[in-house]
């Protein structure tokens, strides 16, 4: 379970719910850091202090990813992970700011995320049904 739960988490942060960030994506295709925050921003109803404490955290977390992502003497699965660490470490930074209910928001887009991975193995995203 709880090896679901780092993918999980780790598939919504890199990809930053990938759907909306890959029209920002920056050239190594890891998802700005401004569209992954504004859609963190929207999804979790973040109060403005909160965006500027998670900025840094997503900044830090989106140079890291970017280096391992050109580090071409890797093997895909190297780089994989290695990326697992950086988005354990940037979901525990960014859950310290959070409220318990945006800690639930989160869980529930992880979890949305984590399925999205399941049904498109490619790692893209269908868009969610609408209501």
């Amino acid at each position: 379970m709880n090896r679901i739960r780092l993918l999980a988490i780790g598939a919504m942060l890199i990809f930053g719910l990938a759907a909306v960030a890959q029209q920002t994506a920056t050239p190594d295709g890891v998802p700005a850091v401004d569209a992954h925050l504004k859609v963190l921003a929207e999804k979790l109803d973040l109060t403005s202090d909160q965006q500027v404490k998670i900025k840094p955290m997503l900044k830090e977390m989106h140079d890291a990813s970017a280096r391992v992502a050109q580090d071409a003497s890797q093997s895909p699965e190297e780089r994989q992970a290695n990326l697992k660490p950086v988005r354990v470490k940037a979901d525990k930074e960014i859950r310290t700011v959070l409220n318990d209910d945006q800690k639930k928001k989160l869980d529930q887009l992880e979890q949305e995320s984590h399925m999205n991975l399941h049904d498109n193995p490619d790692g893209a995203t269908s868009p969610s049904p609408q209501r």
